[in-house]
């Protein structure tokens, strides 16, 4: 893909879009009359907006033409310091690349799929003799059957629940399931057969198995017919234990049936997506139909200019949203879309297979799209009703310190640890739309000194998240209107010292402490060498609790994820002799260091790389 760059002058930075203009007339004549992407830049090497075109010199050529561009555009092209052209084939290669591109630069002018995540799936594998049924995301690499996407984790693991209470299948991972010398309590209540111990035949778990795959392949009325036959065998054969547990599997097959949600226009494989449009805000609702049987929902709400079209949006999402992902035979949208057969194309193309995206206007499907349309309404105006309530309670907090400016976005600080040992500082974001996962981070404390100091590991975990902000380029973590400290005096102190290093005086910081009774409601701020309370039923300081909470709770949890880690990694550490290849042999064997402490002397012999001599040694350092 050959690409052209074309670049202005610092010199020649002008307000107007007649900037972005300029880029532009300078490069048409060597631009190709071919389909590609183009990538307008500011004087920074920022993108600022990705599109594609099937002739780039005539897309290019109507920026330069329009004489009065919307908003957005003008702006955009007011910006523009540097253009970047990839010519493609064709237009659906163009169209993939734009996408690509998109979510992985997330240019501020386009139409961003922020809240983009792969979905679980349900696996059983098929590569031994006792296959296991678990969760799965990212790229299917095992051998075996793969069942979603689902549109939850708990939608998911509802499922394998489910297949574990029906069909008693196992969860268990490999090392686990060798090194069994009696069943689990999964056992115990009835959600296994026991087959590390061998309390099933192989061919009655193959079918149990065989099962279990038609049920999620939504055969379940073949299950039934299948189960009462052998139930009927069993009772002839006065095998009235048999016959009990096939009774049973019948038994949850009919709740479930009844319990499951209508699939009224009876999808096998399409996803139902739906727009809603309110207040210059979308959000998107994508509804999973895999075998018959509806796997969940998702709500998303892309980042767009109020005055950009739905149906602009929605095409959009379509081709971000599918870029990573398998796309079903079938998406059912509800409004037509500008260059559906494009994309139609394109997704067939990516996928090797025919894909149709239908308009539903009459029949079941229109019922099914009017089902997602209402969630997606009912999901923004819940999303509109909790920022217009963030707003509030940030302009609360502005009106109590006087924060001129406003805020309208916070950073939250706490650290963790015990006695000094696996010290974490953790940072959560708090913006108008809630807290901001992407940009939570946990710091692992590295001075020397600063593990039992909690001012040393404040002053630490800020100047690193603010070298990191000075030093990157483009979008990395822009700097928030507020910090939260969850401390006293000291750490306001601690952490004004470290703002005034890095220039940031003006960035206004709180500390919160709690109360001499470490009561909630009693907590102390600090702020500019004043404090302050709240009273007792004050909205915003419940609001600030809430932020201080989440730290706290990221903070704990970082810190626990941590010291397991590190407990886990000492048992076979400690052992002298153990290096680095034989632990990594004795944990591909036993699974864990859990486990090599329960195995005998004889099973840790058998690992490659370890002689009777240092399995002695490790044997005796857990039983001595």
């Amino acid at each position: 893909m050959p690409q052209l760059v074309s670049k202005l002058p610092k010199k020649e930075v002008m307000k107007s879009s007649e900037l972005g203009k300029e880029v532009i007339r300078k490069e048409l004549p060597l631009i190709p009359k071919s389909p590609g992407v183009y990538r307008m830049l500011d004087h920074k090497d920022v993108i600022l907006y990705v599109g594609k075109a099937k002739n780039l010199p005539n897309r290019l050529k109507s920026y330069v033409a329009e004489k009065n561009h919307i908003i957005r555009t003008a702006r955009m092209l007011s910006q523009t310091f540097k253009l970047e052209i990839t010519t493609t084939a064709n237009e659906s290669e163009a169209l993939l690349l734009e996408a690509n591109l998109i979510k992985k630069h997330k240019p501020r002018f386009n139409i961003l799929l922020k809240d983009d995540k792969s979905f679980p799936f349900v696996f059983i594998s098929n590569k031994d003799q006792w296959p296991q049924v678990t969760k799965h995301r990212g790229k299917k690499d095992k051998k075996g059957f793969y069942f979603g996407p689902f549109a939850s984790a708990s939608t998911a693991n509802w499922t394998i629940k489910m297949l574990q209470k029906i069909f008693q299948l196992r969860v268990c991972d490999d090392s686990t399931f060798k090194n069994r010398k009696r069943p689990c309590i999964l056992y115990q209540i009835k959600r296994c057969s026991g087959p590390c111990v061998d309390y099933i035949d192989k061919d009655d778990y193959k079918k149990s198995v065989d099962h279990a795959i038609q049920f999620v392949s939504g055969k379940s009325r073949d299950i039934q017919k299948n189960l009462s036959t052998q139930m009927e065998e069993a009772s002839e054969k006065l095998d009235f234990e048999r016959a009990t547990i096939f009774r049973d599997r019948i038994k949850s097959l009919n709740i479930i049936q009844s319990s499951q949600r209508i699939n009224e226009a009876n999808l096998v494989d399409a996803d139902v997506v739906a727009a809603y449009k309110e207040s210059g805000k979308t959000c998107i609702q994508v509804f999973f139909y895999r075998s018959k049987q509806n796997w969940g929902n998702q709500a998303y709400f892309p980042k767009h200019d109020p005055d950009q079209d739905i149906n602009e949006v929605m095409s959009s999402f379509l081709m971000q949203f599918y870029e990573n992902k398998n796309v079903p035979k079938l998406i059912i949208i509800n409004s037509d879309i500008k260059d559906k057969k494009l994309i139609e194309e394109t997704l067939s193309k990516k996928e090797n297979s025919t894909i149709s995206i239908n308009i539903a206007k009459k029949g079941t499907k229109a019922k099914v799209i009017a089902m997602a349309e209402k969630n997606a309404k009912e999901s923004l105006n819940r999303k509109l009703y909790e920022t217009d309530n963030n707003k509030n309670l940030f302009e609360g907090v502005a009106k109590k310190f006087d924060l001129k400016n406003g805020i309208s976005l916070v950073e939250v600080y706490d650290n963790s640890h015990i006695s000094g040992t696996n010290s974490v500082g953790a940072m959560v974001t708090f913006g108008n739309e809630g807290f901001i996962k992407k940009r939570y981070r946990k710091f692992d404390i590295k001075t020397k000194g600063a593990e039992q100091d909690d001012f040393a590991m404040l002053k630490e975990v800020l100047a690193r998240r603010f070298k990191r902000a000075m030093l990157e380029k483009g979008n990395y973590l822009t700097l928030p209107d507020l910090i939260l400290i969850d401390g006293g005096k000291g750490q306001y102190s601690s952490a004004k010292e470290v703002l005034d290093e890095f220039g940031l005086h003006d960035l206004p910081m709180i500390a919160i402490a709690k109360g001499k009774m470490r009561n909630s409601g009693d907590e102390t701020f600090f702020y500019k060498g004043e404090s302050f309370k709240f009273e007792k039923n004050d909205p915003t300081l419940f609001f600030m609790q809430r932020l201080r909470d989440e730290a706290h709770r990221f903070a704990i949890n970082s810190h626990r994820a941590k010291r397991a880690k590190g407990i886990r990694k000492s048992l076979l550490d400690q052992i002298e002799g153990i290096g680095s290849i034989r632990k990594r042999a004795l944990l591909n064997h036993f699974g864990s260091a859990r486990a090599v402490e329960s195995a005998s002397f004889d099973e840790i012999k058998t690992v490659e790389g370890v002689e009777e001599k240092v399995a002695k040694k490790i044997y005796n350092f857990f039983h001595e």
